[in-house]
């Protein structure tokens, strides 16, 4: 058995300032199931695989007794002058990096406890929900726009865990849901893709087709992009909760160059600017082509006159992806 505030402390001193302890029972399969069966994961088809890992972290790590899970806060930040374009988390270097790097000497000093002990460690890629697990480990509680809301930091942080075969000899208790009969996030979804509280429809989330969307984006999600040109804060920009006195973020986040552009300056951006740029964040996702069809699709849904002669050098680009976006982009300004 391991000490609850020894893996506590140990955690803090590795760069998690958010830890919490849960036992390692199973979840509930009902919301995941349902939302599957309506096809709300969209192009995401990695979420309908190994269903049964994702619920029961036995299935993970045989005789699991713990579930650690970690949070690392990004913000709030000082927004660009102009409209901020980028999703705060995704303004700075890649979480996956810094969960990833603090999980490893996490697992050091676990392992310098006790050299027996098997983990499994996730930072969303994986087969975990590190939401579900994050409220039943006391961390938070899950809000009406299906994000984690914790008391100090708001919605802005990232989660990892850890599934250990070990029991821990204190765990936290979940705590409650305080939206009460707040929607404020619900009715500020520019595409509304809250079918129900804390049920996102990624079929019409502009953070799902602005990161993970490679494909086709269909005239009624562009027409709402606005100003988004990678992920959506909509959600959390509206969330009282986030407009607390939240301590700063993790400095290794803060914003970078990149994540700072206006969208005009992003879809001029050349190969070789983007390489430069995007190397270690999370704009790496969807890729030069990708993020410049974003920005295209972002300025027309604004009808921005003044990247008028920009969109019309990038209808000739030759990704067919970009060059369609910023015809469409000239069309919605006219």
């Amino acid at each position: 058995m391991f000490l609850a505030e020894q893996l506590r402390t140990s955690a803090h001193e590795c760069g998690f300032p958010l830890v919490g302890f849960a036992p390692a029972e199973p979840l509930d399969p009902r919301p995941l199931l349902e939302w599957l069966e309506h096809g709300y994961n969209a192009g995401l088809a990695a979420m309908s695989k190994r269903v049964q890992e994702r619920l029961d972290p036995k299935a993970i790590v045989p005789n699991a007794k713990t579930v650690m899970v970690l949070g690392i806060p990004y913000g709030p930040q000082d927004d660009p002058p102009h409209a901020p374009v980028v999703a705060r988390y995704a303004r700075g270097r890649d979480y996956h990096y810094a969960h990833r790097d603090r999980m490893r000497a996490l697992r050091h000093r676990l392992c310098a406890i006790d050299s027996s002990v098997r983990t499994y460690a996730c930072v969303d890629s994986g087969a975990a929900m590190e939401k579900a697990w994050a409220e039943r480990a006391g961390l938070g509680f899950i809000g009406k726009n299906g994000l984690l809301i914790q008391r100090a930091y708001g919605s802005w942080l990232t989660l990892s865990l850890m599934v250990l075969d070990r029991d821990v000899d204190h765990y936290d208790e979940p705590q409650p849901r305080l939206c009460g009969s707040c929607e404020r996030c619900l009715k500020a979804c520019p595409t509304s893709a809250f079918p129900s509280p804390g049920v996102l429809d990624a079929n019409r989330c502009l953070s799902y087709h602005t990161v993970e969307n490679h494909g086709p984006i269909p005239d009624e999600i562009r027409l709402h992009f606005g100003r988004h040109v990678f992920g959506c804060d909509a959600c959390q920009e509206i969330c009282p909760f986030n407009h607390l006195d939240i301590p700063p973020g993790d400095p290794r986040q803060a914003p970078r160059p990149l994540g700072r552009m206006d969208a005009a300056t992003i879809a001029a951006l050349s190969q070789a600017d983007y390489d430069q740029l995007a190397t270690g964040t999370p704009m790496r996702r969807i890729g030069y082509h990708g993020l410049r069809r974003n920005a295209c699709l972002s300025l027309g849904s604004t009808q921005n006159k003044g990247a008028r002669p920009l969109l019309a050098q990038l209808v000739s680009d030759p990704n067919p992806s970009v060059a369609e976006a910023a015809g469409w982009a000239l069309n919605q300004i006219g």
